[in-house]
């Protein structure tokens, strides 16, 4: 299954797929960042703008961002909903599909229908479709995720369909050879979930496989932005030419790993030291605001132009020094809420699989913010309850990590201000159980109701996201009041199937976790939210 090539390869980016090429531009200039340090005693209330001047000024030098208008993000609530607008957008698609994700179900015969249907009607239309090799090869060679896709680049060729997975330089030697499938994605994963078609993307926690399109709660947010867009697909094709090309084979499994010759780097399997090397000089300028590819395709008028979109990328694995975007972001935004102006704001955190990196918990529990609220998985709506093997103690280990984090916020005083909720809709395993697997930040300014700052995208938070996963996530900042508006409306529906959880409660008998919790704990620290 895996063919390596001998030949030094090119340090440019690959281009198998016509795009225009990059060009370096400067940051554009923002009208948030005025008045950047608050305001003077005495002085009347700030305006949003100038309450979101604090975040803005930190951010422009931290990240790449777009300005465009609210009206231009679609905020998608359901999974059916996602699913069938990915379906529609991937039927009305004229230029390109291009999608990022941790993996493809192996049993998704509609989705690969719909692509194959709309391949065939529109000879022009080109589509890249990058996974992670681990994941993507895990059944092989029973069916697999690279099994069910390399019929696609057998039937329209090369030139129309490329396929690529990622392997990270992390897991090599004696080291690949001898650590279990599933426990090897603990070395790190392509965790990135970005669904283009043509000038529009959806970034979400999502990937592609059917309890993702049923029963399993994530988010979704549709940018209608041909900058945003492109960005984003830059930043695919510059992993997908850090990356393995599947094609289709006559083998048992399907298909084959090759590298090609004219990839950015050698092969991680082969020279990891150098490939990091190589990476770091293909990726620390893509996601450097003074050196990203910014380009000006948006039509919207700039007077209109009243939402910053921030391009926030965590490549820890493949930067050497690290010059990641996204712990950064998340770091200035939550210090922020630290000062005093922001007494009346409020957060609100959510992660399906709720171990946060200590940092941000430290973080979170020190915003001067009231009316907060953390809302993760009840373990009945965690994938693993019940699951058979070891998998299935990792339910309790959420629930240790959730009192752990409710006992900090009773030794932080901060019972007034913040609490626990866990998310559940029915049982897993029973009939009309579903999962969830929402991830992102909400913040509201003082004196608003709805958020002016939401992160959406791939993250888990987590300790491992911040070092070994690839992950890709937008932070918004807006004046938009009907944005805001949505904002707010995703935040009241995630709670819809919430309820609030204390120190008392994790007393209770049927929250005592036993001493097999220990080994998901370890778990838990070695995969986070990979599993």
């Amino acid at each position: 299954m895996l063919a390596r090539s001998a030949v030094r390869c090119s340090n440019k980016l690959r281009a198998p797929v016509s795009r225009p090429l990059l060009r370096l531009a400067r940051p554009q200039c923002r009208p948030f960042s005025m008045h950047a340090n608050g305001p003077t005693p005495g002085s009347p209330p700030m305006s949003s703008t100038g309450m979101l001047a604090p975040f803005t000024a930190e951010l422009d030098r931290i990240a790449p961002s777009f300005k465009v208008n609210g009206s231009q993000i679609r905020v998608l609530q359901s999974p059916a909903e996602f699913y069938e607008t990915l379906k529609d957008k991937i039927r009305n698609a004229e230029r390109r599909i291009f999608l990022s994700t941790l993996y493809i179900g192996k049993s998704e015969k509609e989705l690969i229908t719909t692509l194959q249907e709309t391949l065939r009607a529109k000879p022009d239309l080109r589509l890249s479709i990058l996974t992670d090799a681990l994941r993507g090869t895990r059944e092989a060679p029973d069916p697999s995720c690279a099994s069910l896709l390399a019929p696609l680049v057998a039937e329209f060729g090369p030139e129309r369909v490329e396929i690529r997975m990622y392997h990270t330089p992390n897991l090599t030697g004696l080291r690949k050879k001898y650590v279990p499938k599933r426990i090897n994605e603990g070395w790190g994963l392509q965790h990135m979930k970005l669904y283009g078609v043509d000038d529009e993307i959806i970034l979400s926690g999502a990937n592609l496989s059917s309890d993702y399109f049923t029963n399993r709660q994530d988010r979704y947010h549709l940018f209608s932005s041909k900058d945003v867009t492109e960005y984003f697909a830059n930043m695919q094709d510059a992993v997908s030419s850090l990356s393995f090309l599947i094609k289709p084979s006559e083998s048992q499994a399907g298909f084959e790993m090759v590298w090609p010759e004219d990839n950015a780097a050698p092969s991680p399997l082969e020279d990891p030291k150098q490939f990091v090397k190589e990476s770091t000089s293909l990726l620390a300028g893509l996601i450097s605001p003074k050196t990203a590819p910014l380009t000006a395709h948006d039509a919207t008028p700039q007077e209109k132009r009243d939402t910053s979109v921030y391009m926030l990328a965590q490549f820890s694995q493949l930067l050497s020094p690290d010059t990641s975007t996204e712990l950064p972001a998340v770091t200035h935004v939550l210090q922020s809420l630290s000062s005093p102006q922001y007494a009346n704001s409020s957060w609100t955190f959510t992660a399906g699989y709720f171990n946060p990196a200590p940092s941000l918990t430290k973080l979170l529990l020190s915003a001067q913010s009231h009316n907060n609220t953390v809302i993760t998985a009840s373990p009945f709506a965690n994938g693993f309850y019940q699951s058979p093997g070891v998998s299935g103690l990792l339910p309790d280990a959420y629930t240790l990590l959730a009192r752990r984090f409710v006992r900090a916020v009773h030794e932080s005083q901060r019972e007034a201000s913040t609490v626990l909720r866990e998310w559940r809709r029915g049982t897993v395993g029973e009939p009309g159980g579903w999962t969830y697997h929402a991830k992102g930040l909400w913040v509201t300014l003082p004196g608003s109701e709805d958020p002016s700052i939401s992160l959406i995208g791939s993250s888990n938070y987590t300790k491992r996201s911040y070092s070994l996963d690839l992950e890709a996530n937008a932070l918004i900042v807006t004046e938009n009041e009907e944005l805001k508006k949505r904002l707010g409306e995703e935040q009241r529906w995630l709670k819809e199937h919430t309820s609030i959880v204390t120190r008392d409660d994790f007393a209770k008998a049927d929250r005592r976790v036993g001493f097999k919790v220990r080994i998901a704990m370890m778990i838990v620290q070695l995969l986070g939210g990979a599993l």
